[in-house]
């Protein structure tokens, strides 16, 4: 059972063990044990996921969930600048296509580089994908070494990488990634949109930047093309450092980003999965997915190792 207490006309019901993730009862614990005004980004989290106001209770947590349509987990392999050869990348796209007839609750997304989507095209179907690692926002024209959404979509390309951190690193700003997120979506793809900061402070700003990427990343995307928006968390400290966000750390993000999507675009954000990625492999995948509270996973180098990439996705899938 919930107690209730009031703030003004809103009535906030406080959770208990039963059945509430334990980083919502965390927090609790750091709002009351604190100040709350030094704690204003725990606050907003807390105040947006258990909060009830009369003929509103599908913007309460438990609204949510009982709105929400069930969608499967997606994991995304991103291949970035391997293998050295079509014949390997062949031989890793059909070891995963075979090994995919077991899963019914995950898709799974493979994003070669350019040069061998068009020889992979025959490798994907059913929950298995192709998806690309960039794209130009322009239908076509004078940009060297550039390839376009709409050149992608011959090829069978549902999926996109846009703001990565290693594009973000060699100058895409966020207005630039805004652009190629509108045209990625508007011409029937899926926008995986990478954020995440470069390090931690104590004080908690990083939850400022981490808001900042997704509202300027989101800016006058429809609402109702929503469903076609991915938001993957990288957190760039932990890609390639060995060592993974703690669960716990990636339910509180978690939390946090459906909050700011909530606030951006209300009840249509329910649509929009959050990924992690950041040093993920077949020990901590399951862990992450389940307590981390995200739909499933952005991959680098397991995506290439077939044993432990498939071992990945079965585990995912088991959840």
């Amino acid at each position: 059972m919930y107690d209730m207490y009031t703030s003004g006309n809103t009535f906030y019901f406080p959770p208990y063990r039963s059945g509430i993730p334990f980083a919502f009862i965390k927090m609790l614990k750091v709002l009351r044990s604190h100040n709350t005004a030094s704690h204003s980004t725990l606050s907003q989290i807390w105040k947006s996921y258990f909060v009830f106001k009369p003929f509103s209770y599908k913007y309460c947590i438990f609204g949510t969930i009982l709105n929400m349509k069930k969608v499967k987990k997606l994991v995304v392999g991103n291949w970035k600048m391997n293998p050295q050869s079509l014949e390997e990348a062949k031989k890793i796209a059909t070891s995963v296509k075979r090994a995919m007839r077991g899963v019914k609750k995950t898709n799974v997304v493979l994003c070669p580089p350019f040069v061998y989507l068009s020889s992979l095209t025959n490798s994907v179907g059913n929950s298995l994908f192709l998806g690309a690692q960039n794209a130009n926002s322009e239908t076509l024209g004078s940009f060297t070494g550039e390839v376009s959404f709409a050149e992608l979509s011959q090829f069978k390309v549902d999926y996109v990488i846009l703001g990565h951190s290693e594009r973000r690193k060699i100058g895409e700003s966020d207005e630039l990634i805004n652009k190629k997120v509108r045209a990625v979506i508007g011409d029937g793809m899926t926008a995986i949109v990478c954020v995440g900061e470069s390090s931690r402070d104590t004080n908690g700003d990083f939850y400022n930047f981490i808001k900042q990427q997704i509202v300027s990343d989101l800016k006058d995307v429809p609402k109702k093309m929503l469903d076609r928006v991915v938001i993957a968390y990288e957190p760039i400290w932990a890609v390639g450092a060995k060592v993974a966000v703690a669960p716990r750390e990636l339910h509180e993000m978690s939390i946090f980003i459906k909050k700011v999507l909530k606030d951006l675009c209300g009840i249509a954000s329910d649509s929009v999965r959050i990924l992690y990625g950041g040093d993920v492999d077949r020990v901590n995948a399951e862990i992450l997915v389940r307590d981390g509270n995200v739909s499933g996973l952005l991959i680098g180098r397991e995506s290439l190792r077939v044993r432990d990439f498939v071992e990945i996705i079965k585990s995912v899938d088991a959840i």
